[in-house]
């Protein structure tokens, strides 16, 4: 391929600005709230640079220009931009480095390649080096116009679902100690006990209360309490397994629902976080009857003690119950006949 031919222009008439904007697409990012979307050019010819800066900038884009893949680089590193054309053809640094240069950088871009016909092959290695799309010399200005919003329409897109999955997540989160909320624990809960039906399988469920809190609140005041509670969300996500799904149940109340292993092994675990609370300082615990902060926990296993989540829940509250009437800062396991 000749430069040359990337000089020659189609600019039919039948189609203009309004027509595209009439298609749907949108000028700014659904993830930049309301920014402008920006775009390089990368083209070591003067004349293409311009051309297709006059031509994207009507469509209400920022942009800036590069007369060559270094100069690009240097801007992509320097700067953030969403979409990069990208001539293939240029010496030194020609378009497959600069399609290479973007995938190395920390932050998401687009790159379209542009090529002649001649260049086909080359234009398909680029996308397999990661090019989202291609536009073919000599330039069809529609073409151009929409290749570059369809671009901007599937970034927005996008972005979309990741921040759906963000928040997402966020709805599940307390959002004083970043665990799990009330409102997740049940449904996680429900998820594990069928599961562990299914495949003759059991799953545990740890139910954990501070002792003696309400002194601790009483005597320092919330924002201390809150400090702690904090602090013990911490320390108990720190001694459960990656695959255990630590919950703040409410109040000064956790849980953690444990599959997979047994209730002999459910109990050791319990019996090795309660001795990590106690063995744990946190700021203000002298006041305490114990001098220290505590916890106590109730265990139970389905199917051994429940057949349903509320009965799991229900006998892993009497285990809790026992423990606390038993003096603090212990473990039981239900012993009670199954709760149906």
């Amino acid at each position: 391929m000749t430069k040359g031919i990337g000089a020659q222009l189609i600019m039919p008439d039948h189609m203009n600005k309004k027509t595209v904007r009439d298609e749907g697409y949108e000028l700014e990012d659904a993830g930049s709230r309301g920014r402008l979307i920006k775009l390089l050019i990368v083209d070591d010819e003067e004349i293409m640079r311009t051309f297709l800066n006059e031509v994207l900038r009507e469509e209400g884009y920022e942009i800036q220009l590069a007369a060559s893949g270094r100069e690009a680089v240097d801007l992509l590193t320097a700067s953030t931009f969403d979409i990069v054309l990208t001539d293939i053809v240029m010496p030194e640094l020609d378009g497959l480095g600069v399609v290479a240069a973007a995938k190395e950088l920390p932050y998401e871009v687009d790159v379209i390649v542009m090529t002649g016909y001649a260049s086909m092959e080359t234009a398909v290695e680029s996308m397999k080096l990661g090019a989202v799309d291609y536009i073919t010399k000599p330039f069809n200005i529609d073409q151009i116009r929409i290749i570059v919003a369809n671009r901007v329409k599937e970034r927005g897109l996008r972005q979309q679902a990741a921040e759906g999955e963000f928040y997402k997540e966020l709805s599940r989160r307390d959002g004083l100690t970043d665990l799990y909320n009330h409102r997740f624990f049940h449904q996680i809960l429900e998820t594990e006990i069928s599961r562990a039906a299914r495949y003759e399988r059991s799953v545990n469920l740890l139910m954990i209360d501070i002792d003696t809190f309400k002194h601790f609140n009483d005597t320092h005041g919330h924002p201390a309490g809150d400090k702690a509670l904090k602090q013990m969300g911490h320390t108990l996500q720190r001694a459960s397994r990656s695959c255990d799904y630590v919950a703040r149940y409410g109040g000064e109340e956790f849980a953690i629902i444990v599959p997979e292993i047994s209730g002999d092994a459910a109990l050791r675990m319990a019996e090795r976080i309660c001795t990590l609370v106690d063995e744990t300082e946190f700021e203000g615990e002298e006041v305490l009857p114990l001098g220290r902060l505590t916890i106590s926990i109730g265990v139970a296993t389905f199917p051994v003690h429940a057949s349903s989540k509320s009965t799991l829940i229900e006998a892993a509250d009497r285990a809790l119950y026992k423990a606390k009437a038993a003096g603090r800062n212990r473990v039981m396991v239900y012993e009670g006949d199954t709760v149906n």
